[in-house]
Parts: C-alpha cells; sequence; structure tokens
C-alpha cells in the first residue's frame, strides 16, 4: 500500500496558519519544534500529515497558469452537513472561498489559506463506489449548491 504521508509548507508567519490549519481544517498541533518555528499538525491518521516551517517574508505561491501545486485537499467529514459546518467555519474566520464543485464523487469548497495557498475541503459521496466506478473520472464538474 501507498499514500500521501504529509507534506511540508514554507510559511510567512506561524500563528495564522497555525490558527487556520486548526480552526478552519480541523488539524491538532502535535508539536512544535527548532523554537516554534516549526508546526507539526496531524488529522489523526498518522504521526503528521502537515508540517509547516516559518520562513519570514517571502514570496507567497504563484498564481494563474504555472506549473506546481495546484491545492491541497482535505476530507473534513462524511456529508454535506459536515461540509456545510467547514463552509461556516471559513464564513465566520474570514477565510476567502473562491469556489465550491460537485465532482460526482466528492463535495468540494475551495479556500485559501493565509499564505495564498489554495486549499479544498471535501467530502466523498455516500454510496459512491470509487474503488469500482471511475466514471468520477469523466464527470462534469458541477456547481455546487449546499443547504445552509
Amino acid at each position: 500500500m501507498v499514500e500521501l504521508g504529509h507534506y511540508v509548507l514554507y510559511v510567512k508567519a506561524m500563528t495564522p496558519m497555525v490558527k487556520f490549519y486548526t480552526d478552519v481544517v480541523g488539524l491538532k498541533v502535535v508539536g512544535t519544534t527548532f523554537g516554534g518555528r516549526a508546526t507539526a499538525l496531524s488529522g489523526g491518521r498518522t504521526h503528521h500529515e502537515l508540517l509547516l516551517l516559518e520562513v519570514g517574508h517571502a514570496p507567497g505561491p504563484l498564481q494563474g497558469h504555472r506549473v506546481g501545486l495546484y491545492h491541497t485537499g482535505w476530507c473534513i467529514g462524511t456529508d454535506d452537513a459536515d461540509l456545510v459546518a467547514a463552509k461556516a467555519r471559513c464564513v465566520d474566520a474570514g477565510v476567502h472561498i473562491v469556489g465550491q464543485s460537485d465532482h460526482g464523487v466528492s463535495h468540494s469548497v475551495y479556500v485559501v489559506d493565509p499564505d495564498g495557498n489554495e486549499v479544498e475541503l471535501y467530502v466523498d459521496v455516500e454510496g459512491f463506489d470509487w474503488k469500482n466506478d471511475a466514471t468520477w473520472l469523466e464527470y462534469p464538474v458541477r456547481p455546487l449548491h449546499l443547504e445552509e
């Protein structure tokens, strides 16, 4: 079995990024090191899925048509009610919401973290057998209308 273990982000300032990834995404801080300049966060699957390394003022991620990371995706629950709650946390925290999509296999809200990285908050659609049904790959991405 192969699975994504973790990813590492260089960040301008630790505090707003930790607040975003704990309060909005729902991760927990599992530890800090290097005098508070590194913070490990986990959703509970492994020792850490995200490591933040504070580098201070530096250019942020490139935007638009470019090569490189587009976004990260975090499964934040099991149904649309969990996604509605995540969207409400974003609104309450003043997080910029850039879109909502129905991918057939999942429902997503796209937001931007404090350093400008795009983050997908999603839930899988119950009953869709993605392991045995690859039709979701050709499913047209449609607007998602969440009941709030």
